[in-house]
């Protein structure tokens, strides 16, 4: 595998299209239209890119080599929506109050590493975290931002042929009994957490401003609509 530098970008940066959606998406819809821009992007690599930041109605996803041991429901007979699709890592739970956001870049316009876009991700949130004034940070040898020993956002992608797909979410105000059924990213023994245990008077609206910002800071991101 051979890194490239960002080379391709103009001084303005990379035209990407962005949706943010108001209302509650269906998980299945929102990787239905990452899939078809990133057939799009396989069509002509430097096209627009696309970002998405929303939220879901309440369901769970597994990577494609999640098993099924950190579930504790049947799989067969899930109490909310359960999809096995095709990012890394095991399963997680999607919500309202949780902010997701879904990246459909070429990698070939920044680096051809995957390990380095998934630090990016992260940094994206360590940054989102600092301009609120909480200290986020990495575990070593895992994925994810953590605040205070709590997990308070996940990362789990999907490639091919350098264009990329999910991303990454990070809980703002969510209720998180329904992280209780399951082992999150397969990480025993670590608790979840959301900023407004520490910000209790944290808007949505706010981290959706500062997430917007710092995409664009870290991946060069000339916004279009």
């Amino acid at each position: 595998m051979h890194n490239v530098a960002i080379n391709h970008l103009t001084e303005e940066g990379a035209p990407t299209t962005l949706f943010e959606p108001s209302e509650l998406i269906d998980f299945q819809l929102a990787w239905n239209w990452q899939k078809e821009w990133q057939e799009k992007l396989f069509l002509d690599p430097f096209s627009p890119q696309a970002v998405w930041i929303l939220q879901h109605f309440p369901c769970y996803t597994l990577g494609r080599g999640a098993t099924e041991d950190n579930l504790l429901f049947n799989f067969n007979k899930p109490p909310l929506d359960c999809y096995r699709i095709d990012r890394g890592g095991e399963v997680t739970h999607h919500l309202p109050g949780q902010l997701v956001v879904y990246l459909t870049l070429n990698l070939r316009r920044y680096k051809t590493d995957l390990d380095w876009y998934m630090r990016e991700l992260e940094n994206v949130l360590i940054d989102l975290l600092k301009d609120l004034g909480l200290n986020g940070y990495r575990v070593n040898g895992m994925t994810g931002v953590w605040c205070n020993n709590l997990k308070v956002a996940s990362i789990g992608i999907g490639c091919r042929r350098w264009i990329t797909q999910h991303g990454m979410s990070l809980n703002v105000d969510c209720d998180l009994l329904g992280f209780n059924r399951i082992v999150p990213c397969g990480l025993k023994g670590f608790k979840t957490g959301r900023l407004v245990n520490w910000l209790p008077n944290l808007k949505m609206e706010e981290v959706h401003r500062l997430l917007k910002l710092r995409l664009n800071k870290r991946f060069g991101l000339l916004w279009t609509y």
